[in-house]
């Protein structure tokens, strides 16, 4: 009786145990995907800093580089997976209004529209949209916070790129 029940046990754990371990993630992504093409967002809100789209392009790539098996290319025709998009808004706006109108806190608001576009296993095409903030003081000086609160915004962004590459395929 222990034989069978250590025998069925042992079937059932080693059955359910992973073939490999790793730290990036594989699943989700058809197998036909090695490459990506991102081109360098552009931008269509008023108040951004022109150096911002290249910022965010490039923590994309990076995070897209570090967190999946794809690898970038220079040319967009060797990309199974081909992204683009638009910086649409970019506004820091007041929230947590308190007595007299006064703002405790700011927000600093960014939307971008990407189109992604994939070539395999068969042509599909779709829209994400992402819209991120991040909040701050409203005491504080913008500008010497701006950077630290776009490091926050471009990494919850270039999760929600990854997230949309790892699933709906």
């Amino acid at each position: 009786m222990k034989i069978i029940i250590v025998g069925i046990l042992s079937v059932l754990l080693f059955g359910c145990w992973p073939s490999r371990i790793g730290f990036k993630d594989v699943g989700g992504m058809p197998e036909e995907w090695e490459r990506f093409y991102l081109q360098t967002l552009r931008i269509s809100a008023p108040t951004c800093p022109l150096s911002y789209a290249a910022g965010l392009s490039e923590s994309i790539k990076d995070g897209i580089q570090n967190n999946t098996r794809l690898g970038l290319t220079p040319n967009l025709n060797d990309a199974q997976v081909q992204l683009s998009g638009e910086i649409t808004n970019y506004s820091v706006n007041p929230i947590a209004l308190q007595n007299g109108d006064n703002a405790a806190k700011n927000r600093l608001t960014v939307s971008v529209v990407f189109d992604v576009n994939v070539t395999l296993p068969k042509k599909e095409e779709t829209k994400l949209v992402v819209t991120r903030f991040a909040d701050f003081d409203a005491g504080a000086n913008f500008a010497s916070v701006e950077n630290q609160l776009l490091t926050q915004v471009n990494e919850q962004v270039v999760q929600d790129v990854i997230n949309k590459l790892m699933s709906n395929w």
